[in-house]
């Protein structure tokens, strides 16, 4: 029985298949003859046919029918597409977008076209949709959110041109920067909402802060500050800090953003013990311990711990180690409110610089950077001349900021090197004029740009233009002369002075310096030069020193010197820490009628009491001696004004006992003890506070003679200042008051000074 029901569940499906297969012959299959495209002006009928599913002498379907519909408004060359079948024809109706002609903005003053163009993802000939306008417009508006014009409105205009063609106008209303009104904190118990203001780059809105944009809300920047925040909690030791939120809102009338950082500061952590652990071989742990910049019961400090880790890296480096890993294994005691420190050192992976990329020069060429490096594409990485190298780009002072970043390479033991650096202003220009009662009308012009051509060259001029005073002289500098580490440079002067100041003589000077610098070891180096000058002394006083009317007549000076100096400062234009020593020699009398030998010593040390408090001392000496006769009054030394604060130019020094000329010594020294600290105003200001003590004397003649008034005694004065960093350039006024002087000097207790960069 059941042997019989399974054949007859057999036959039955099979003569089920062969009913189905006879109907399916009996129906006939739908075929296309051919494709008509009609409606296309700019597109070529191939292109049409080519975004279809179905073929000639193919089968269609409503669904292949629909995928080929998708396709040509997909393509977004089409308004408007019908698809039809008639007699076995298919035909294509369709209605072309129109081509833009042209893409321009009217409004934008604060944003450039060429920034719109490459964000709104249109272009000239391509075809025009709703759908791009709509996303150009969004995207110009979240341009102009990210510059800070919350209220910016942007209406679209498309304005029809034979042929199918467009030109699409963006009209702009930016409306003001929408500025942030009010910075609130919450839960922040040990610190100020003033002293966390400054911590951030965030500012609330304040009429003084014209010149600068941290006013301006700027979502990207108020990530930055959860960070910023982080960070200044890490360095008064909260090990545990956090920013649960910071939330921006804007005010109804879109004008102002009230931004709230909600904090949660945790407890404050000292140190409990600082060790050193090493694995590698004649490394003593103990020494290296030393190195540490804080220790037991201190606060925890991050940036202390990694100056700690650098300073660590630098000292294995010296003894051989170029490629070290030092981790700083931190264990917090929440208990105690204490941590533990152990920095761990290792032999890391040899590791070779594949590529070295350099980003932000828009006005200095590559060459001028890569200079500098002391790491090439190819070489072993060496963290010890990664750091120097950013060093002596930050020295070039040619960049607001300069970062060197480690990226991964393609392989392993490969890695890539970005410089990423923000142009400053190279350029200085002085504008001068005025009133003297004694000079009369006065005019002055002076340009300088340290950065010439984007290619490191220093070129200067200047004009002064007096009653009693006229000089012109122009100079110009090659760093990397003959395509080597060797700078020559060139300096040509004109002067003439009727009487100037305190002289009672007039002088011409023309002149003409050679210059040439170059390295002698890392931080060693020279400076040669070779000047030749024609001096000319006239029209002196009837009532002068006789020791000036000696000097009457033409003289030739020939003078060869040089400088050899010293440089261990962190960097040459914002120095915080290090020092410089040097000493130079010139002697006159290589040729020309002038003899004397000149010498120097200079030292300057740089210390950073704590963040912006900066020390400098600094000192000088010099001496001089005539070779065959007498050293001329206008070759020598003398103090005062900017040398010596207190005292007015030439005010200290021998003078001539009858007529009160000064006459110049052959030996000088002066020190300065000067601290520069913030005076609470806000960053932006750029302004900062000093306070000096300054110490010299100049003595010596040469002439026993007793109509001349020398002291070799210690004058001294103290004083404050103001160091703006304005945006027309940097400003210095100091008020100095002499402690100690000479009968006889002659004092000056106000001083200024300003150029501006560009």
């Amino acid at each position: 029985m059941h042997y019989i029901t399974n054949k007859f569940f057999t036959l039955l499906i099979a003569t089920a298949i062969l009913c189905v297969s006879h109907v399916a012959q009996a129906v006939p299959v739908q075929r296309i003859g051919g494709l008509d495209v009609r409606g296309n002006e700019r597109i070529e009928a191939e292109t049409i046919r080519s975004l279809l599913v179905q073929e000639p002498g193919g089968g269609f379907s409503e669904d292949s029918l629909n995928k080929s519909l998708k396709r040509l408004y997909d393509s977004g060359y089409f308004r408007d597409v019908k698809l039809r079948i008639v007699k076995q024809v298919l035909v294509i109706q369709v209605e072309e977008n129109p081509s833009i002609n042209r893409i321009g903005f009217d409004g934008n003053d604060d944003i450039s076209d060429d920034i719109l163009k490459s964000e709104i993802g249109m272009a000239a000939r391509q075809p025009l949709t709703r759908s791009k306008i709509k996303k150009a417009v969004n995207a110009i508006k979240r341009i102009y959110r990210y510059k800070g014009f919350f209220v910016a409105d942007v209406t679209p205009k498309v304005v029809k041109l034979p042929q199918n063609r467009v030109d699409v106008v963006f009209e702009i209303e930016e409306g003001n920067k929408t500025k942030v009104g009010r910075i609130f904190f919450i839960g922040n118990s040990q610190f100020s909402e003033g002293k966390l203001e400054t911590a951030i780059q965030t500012k609330e809105s304040r009429w003084y802060r014209f010149f600068s944009s941290d006013d301006n809300y700027d979502p990207d920047r108020l990530a930055y500050d959860r960070e910023l925040l982080r960070l200044f909690y890490l360095e008064h030791g909260y090990a545990d800090f956090r920013v649960k939120s910071a939330v921006a809102e804007l005010t109804p009338d879109k004008k102002e953003f009230f931004i709230t950082f909600t904090l949660d500061e945790g407890a404050r952590y000292r140190i409990s013990t600082v060790s050193v652990t090493s694995k590698l071989p004649n490394v003593d742990p103990l020494a290296l311990e030393k190195l540490a910049t804080f220790g037991h019961d201190d606060v925890y400090n991050n940036k202390e711990v990694e100056k700690t880790v650098d300073k660590i890296t630098d000292e294995v480096g010296r003894l051989g180690y170029a490629f070290v890993d030092v981790f700083p294994n931190i264990e917090k005691d929440q208990a105690t409110n204490t941590i533990a420190i152990n920095f761990v050192l290792s032999e890391g992976p040899r590791v070779y610089v594949e590529k070295i990329s350099i980003n932000g020069n828009e006005r200095t060429d590559d060459d001028v950077i890569r200079r500098e490096l002391l790491l090439y594409e190819g070489d072993a990485f060496n963290a010890d001349k990664m750091k120097k190298s950013e060093r002596r780009i930050r020295n070039l002072g040619y960049f607001k900021n300069v970062k060197i970043i480690k990226e991964p390479g393609s392989y392993p033991d490969r890695i890539n090197i970005a410089i990423e650096v923000e142009e400053d202003r190279s350029g200085e220009l002085s504008i001068a004029g005025g009133f003297s009662t004694s000079d009369g009308p006065i005019a002055e012009f002076k340009f300088a740009e340290h950065n010439f051509r984007g290619r490191g060259q220093d070129l200067s001029f200047g004009v002064t233009w007096a009653k009693r005073r006229q000089e012109f002289d122009i100079s110009f500098t090659e760093p990397y002369f003959l395509g080597r580490d060797l700078a020559a440079g060139i300096d040509l002067y004109r002067i003439t002075q009727n009487k100037y100041f305190n002289q009672t003589f007039d002088q011409k000077i023309h002149g003409m310096t050679l210059r040439m610098g170059y390295h002698l070891a890392e931080d060693l180096s020279q400076q040669v030069s070779y000047t030749l000058r024609r001096d000319e002394i006239s029209g002196i006083k009837g009532d002068s020193s006789r020791f000036i009317k000696e000097q009457r007549g033409q003289s030739i000076l020939s003078e060869l010197g040089h400088t050899v100096s010293y440089d261990k400062r962190d960097s040459r234009i914002n120095t915080t820490q290090g020092y410089v020593l040097g000493f130079g020699n010139n002697l006159a009398g290589l040729g020309g009628n002038i003899r004397y030998l000149k010498n120097s010593l200079f030292g300057a040390y740089y210390y950073s009491l704590m963040d912006d408090w900066i020390v400098e001392v600094s000192g000088r000496y010099s001496f001089m001696t005539g070779l065959g006769k007498d050293v001329r009054v206008v070759d020598r030394y003398t103090l005062g004004a900017d040398t010596l604060r207190g005292f007015e130019t030439s005010g200290v020094g021998p003078r001539d006992r009858a007529t009160n000329d000064p006459l110049g010594g052959l030996q000088s020294y002066v020190g300065t003890v000067e601290l520069t600290f913030p005076i609470g105003l806000p960053n932006e200001f750029g302004v900062k506070g000093a306070t000096f003590i300054e110490g010299g004397s100049v003595w010596k003649t040469g002439d026993p003679s007793s109509e001349i008034k020398d002291q070799n005694k210690f004058r001294s004065s103290i004083g404050v200042g103001l160091r703006w960093r304005s945006p027309l350039g940097p400003l210095k006024i100091d008020l100095a008051y002499a402690i100690t002087k000479a009968e006889f000097d002659k004092t000056q207790p106000f001083l200024f000074g300003m150029s501006t960069r560009f």
